[in-house]
């Protein structure tokens, strides 16, 4: 019974650490459970989830541009810190910095480990020490003891005797690199739910629940605090995102298009438009009727991670009320950010893959005769075991045999 308390608890606790990393402002975190939106992390795995199979099919593409044109978008940068309470299988304190929702660097406090993910990173350190002494100090000692000390205090103030606990602040930036905007941020969840977030128009802490109205009190107070954070998430952060997205720029700034295809697992089923392989991440997908977006009788799914780095996404349609005549008018369109050429994919049967077989005449007397034959094996099997058993078993006696009639007949 213990073990399947903790493994329930390991579950929950997995669904708790996933964090929500969209492009974020001045609202409060949302740390959704148990499901991976289209912009998520696993801290403790960083995003590697498998890949789906690169699927080689016909697509016809009409390109709106012949070159790939770059144009403004917004880059960020994010600094996520975790704290647990009561779950021995993870570490109390992990750190993870993400640019443009690449996890780039993962520090374990509790081991004092720091994991740089790619060469570029490595580089920035090799080149700037500094900078990789201040992300020590904050991984090691500040941020370590700092969470320690609020996760301890807010299971007292929650009244919470035990159990597993998780603590989860993100900080960080959004650049946009046309008009040089930048929106900081500085965000606190407890066990998977809005706790406080900073407002950096009014210098204040916002929160929804009651228990963080004392810690909202204590830090609006604390003004040195508000424009030490302000500094940091408004000027320190733009200028370390610049830096590695220089560095990073082979990498973060590349632009891949997808391979997009059309599927159905049967003639009733919807027709999936699939997109597979972009960079970034930021990327649209959407069924049109004569030229127009489809808002009813579609269904968006998640954009998930590739295990290469790249991205995959794709959307449905329901065909059950439009006749194949009108097919044509339909066809699916792909935007990538960064990119002003759309990757228009028609609608058309003979391009839709499925692995769906349509039965032929012969299939029904086909499964006849394979059923036919099996009843008869099944039969003969079951003939060939009773005559061995009759073979080996006595003959009943008289009396054993008034006693069985006994037994069958119904009570008078």
């Amino acid at each position: 019974m213990m073990q399947r308390a903790q493994s329930q608890n390991s579950s929950q606790v997995r669904a708790k650490l996933i964090i929500h990393t969209s492009p974020v402002r001045t609202e409060t975190l949302s740390l959704p459970s148990a499901r991976i939106n289209n912009r998520t992390q696993l801290i403790l795995q960083g995003p590697l989830l498998t890949r789906l199979h690169h699927i080689k099919m016909r697509t016809l593409l009409l390109l709106l541009l012949f070159c790939h044109v770059p144009s403004a978008v917004k880059h960020s940068l994010k600094y996520i810190f975790t704290a647990t309470s009561g779950l021995p299988d993870f570490p109390e304190f992990v750190a993870a910095a993400m640019v443009d929702e690449e996890l780039v660097v993962y520090c374990d406090g509790s081991k004092k480990t720091i994991e740089p993910k790619h060469n570029w990173v490595k580089k920035i350190y090799e080149d700037d020490p500094q900078h990789l002494e201040e992300y020590k100090r904050a991984c090691f000692e500040g941020e370590l003891t700092y969470f320690k000390g609020m996760i301890n205090s807010l299971i007292q103030r929650f009244n919470q005797s035990g159990g597993v606990h998780i603590l989860q602040r993100m900080d960080g930036c959004e650049w946009d690199d046309e008009t040089g905007e930048v929106i900081g941020f500085s965000q606190f969840g407890y066990d998977g739910e809005d706790f406080i977030s900073m407002d950096l128009k009014t210098e204040t802490w916002i929160t929804p629940k009651p228990q963080a109205f004392i810690t909202k009190l204590k830090w609006d107070a604390n003004k040195a605090k508000m424009k030490l954070i302000q500094n940091y998430v408004t000027v320190i952060h733009p200028e370390w995102l610049k830096k590695y997205l220089a560095y990073g720029r082979s990498f973060l700034l590349r632009t891949e298009l997808p391979t997009v295809s059309l599927l159905q697992k049967t003639p009733s089923s919807p027709v999936s438009c699939h997109a597979t392989g972009f960079y970034p991440h930021r990327a649209s997908l959407v069924w049109r009727k004569d030229g127009e977006e489809l808002h009813e009788e579609v269904e968006h799914a998640e954009i998930l991670p590739n295990h290469d780095g790249t991205f995959q996404m794709s959307v449905d349609l329901n065909l059950s009320s439009v006749t194949p005549e009108d097919w044509t008018r339909y066809d699916c369109v792909f935007q990538l950010s960064g990119v002003k050429e759309d990757i228009i994919t028609k609608l058309e049967e003979d391009r839709i893959r499925t692995n769906w077989v349509k039965p032929t005449a012969n299939s029904v007397p086909v499964t006849a005769a394979v059923v036919v034959l099996a009843l008869i094996l099944i039969g003969a099997a079951g003939f060939i075991v009773y005559k061995k058993k009759k073979a080996i078993s006595p003959p009943s006696s008289p009396h054993n045999s008034a006693g069985l009639l006994e037994q069958l007949n119904p009570e008078t």
